[in-house]
């Protein structure tokens, strides 16, 4: 029986010594999976689909079915007239680009703009797939600081993208795994800064408050401004891969340049052009998803920790002392969250009703032996 290697480590040396040098040593990406009745760990949206809305999708995947023989819409056009209409702001088709999921949105603009010899930027901590997916393009990640609250400050995050001089800036906004909020004051001063793509990553816009502005306002006479959305996280659609886009239509183009032939299937773009025709139900959720995230919060801190300010699906708190601990003894109680490795904090994110009440009593039971 032939062993299939299951880990890098495991690599027999003449296989080793074939893979691109730049990728030795590096981990692949991935949360912990497991069968446990609370899975709060990965910031998925933990609400189902609509019944109603899950119908529509069946109905649009069954007449997909029919002419599966065949090719997919290269250039998705009924897609991007979907993500056109729901991101208004008054964008246009050829202004809207989509993958599969956020992560293959990124991936297309750095295999564009950045690549070997080239450097893309992120203020740390953040999203930990940025620097895994600016390696496997070839170029180099340099990484940047924020305060102690985890902000960003203008004119600090400007000093440092003109000192690092990248081709490529990722601004997580709110912040990934911290949940911090990005004012438009910060991303406008990023811009002025560097003369690189400023990508401005919304992937958990919908769970900022109302009234608050997206970066898609800031669009209109800056061809290198990038807002990039997922349906993974509002829209609870993490299983069928669905990231998006909104550029100046130049920037799309170049991105045909790198995606593969027939990128998105029939069947993808069939499952998010019914569920866009959906928003309002499937954005419903939202409210009790924003409710259970601030009541999580709240109990936090009255349990003695440190909850950082959300505008996501999850909570960033601190106040932990043994962080690895603390996980396990969730973990034997039946909930799964995240340790994403800063000093004394863990991630949760604010599911059910019912699966927030049990991540919490959880953490309760423990008592002061979570505690710093």
């Amino acid at each position: 029986m032939v062993r299939v290697s299951a880990r890098l480590e495991d690599l027999p040396n003449s296989l080793e010594n074939l893979l691109r040098p730049d990728l030795r040593g590096l981990t692949p990406y991935g949360a912990p999976q497991a069968p446990l009745p609370v899975a709060l760990n990965v910031n998925e949206n933990t609400h189902p689909v609509p019944e109603e809305v899950a119908d529509d999708i069946l109905d649009g995947i069954a007449r997909a079915l029919r002419e599966v023989n065949r090719y997919p819409d290269r250039e998705f056009t009924a897609l991007r007239e979907g993500f056109a209409d729901y991101l208004g702001h008054g964008l246009a088709p050829d202004q809207i680009w989509a993958a599969n999921g956020s992560n293959e949105v990124l991936q297309h603009l750095l295999q564009a703009f950045a690549g070997p010899g080239r450097t893309a930027f992120g203020f740390a901590p953040t999203y930990s797939m940025y620097p895994l997916l600016t390696r496997a393009t070839g170029a180099s990640y340099v990484s940047g600081t924020r305060g102690v609250d985890y902000t960003l400050a203008p004119e600090d995050a400007a000093a440092q993208v003109a000192q690092a001089r990248p081709d490529v800036v990722f601004l997580c906004a709110p912040n990934n795994p911290t949940g911090t909020p990005l004012g438009l004051d910060v991303i406008e001063a990023v811009y002025d800064a560097t003369d690189g793509i400023v990508i401005v990553d919304e992937a958990y816009q919908e769970f900022a408050p109302r009234d608050s502005r997206s970066a898609l306002t800031l669009l209109p006479g800056r061809e290198r401004l990038v807002v990039s959305r997922t349906m993974s996280k509002a829209f609870a659609f993490a299983g069928a891969r669905v990231g998006y886009l909104a550029a100046d239509p130049a920037v799309i183009d170049a991105l045909r340049l790198v995606r593969l032939p027939y990128h998105l299937s029939a069947l993808t773009q069939a499952a998010a052009v019914a569920a866009l025709r959906h928003a309002p139900a499937m954005l419903a959720m939202v409210d009790d998803i924003v409710a259970q995230r601030d009541r999580i919060s709240a109990t936090l801190a009255a349990l003695g920790y440190t909850p950082y300010e959300s505008w996501t699906n999850f909570v960033l708190f601190s106040g932990v002392a043994d962080p690895a601990a603390t996980w396990h003894a969730l973990y034997d109680r039946g909930v799964l969250i995240r340790d994403v490795g800063i000093a004394h904090s863990l991630r949760v994110t604010a599911g059910t009703e019912a699966e927030s009440t049990a991540f919490l009593d959880a953490l309760a039971s423990i008592g002061d032996a979570g505690r710093a």
